[in-house]
């Protein structure tokens, strides 16, 4: 339920009509905002540079802080992840207007747990793959809204935020 709440919300912004091109070779934008994931909501910050007129690179740092009970104790953890991707922008190939901007990649990740000594759980850092699927729909020519939906990695969920054109 909450993904199609976030697909219709995206939906409706995207209807409202303003316009700036998608990142090109040479330039770079910040990217912000929370995530969806199973243990705890995350934020992030991220930015992503054009190395291609159709591709990116970009690093992102994120993090979490979250409770379970485990055992009949509550435990708090945090969650902070350190990562690399990279994404295929499908706007010339498929002749998507300029507000628009349609990608898929794969990143790669480390993770740091930090949990209490006692706790006897399996959360423990490492290394996760995972790829995702997104759009971003801008509103001028310097920021826009990001919708992006991934699997295998700690923001396996998705993430909303937005992005800031540098």
């Amino acid at each position: 339920m909450k993904k199609q709440l976030f697909i219709l919300f995206f939906v409706l912004l995207c209807s409202l009509g303003f316009a700036q091109s998608p990142i090109s070779k040479g330039e770079s934008q910040l990217n912000a905002g929370i995530g969806l994931s199973s243990w705890g909501v995350p934020l992030y910050i991220g930015i992503d540079y054009g190395v291609h007129p159709d591709i990116t690179i970009g690093g992102e740092v994120s993090f979490r802080s979250y409770h379970d009970n485990y055992a009949n104790v509550r435990y708090n953890h945090s969650v902070t992840g350190i990562s690399g991707n990279g994404n295929y922008h499908f706007n010339r190939i498929l002749e998507i207007p300029r507000e628009w901007d349609f990608y898929a990649g794969l990143n790669l990740g480390f993770y740091i747990w930090n949990s209490p000594d006692n706790y006897a759980g399996s959360n423990s850092s490492g290394l996760g793959l995972g790829g995702q699927v997104g759009g971003r729909y801008s509103f001028s020519n310097k920021i826009g809204l990001n919708l992006e939906f991934g699997g295998g990695n700690a923001f396996s969920g998705g993430k909303l935020g937005l992005t800031f054109k540098l």
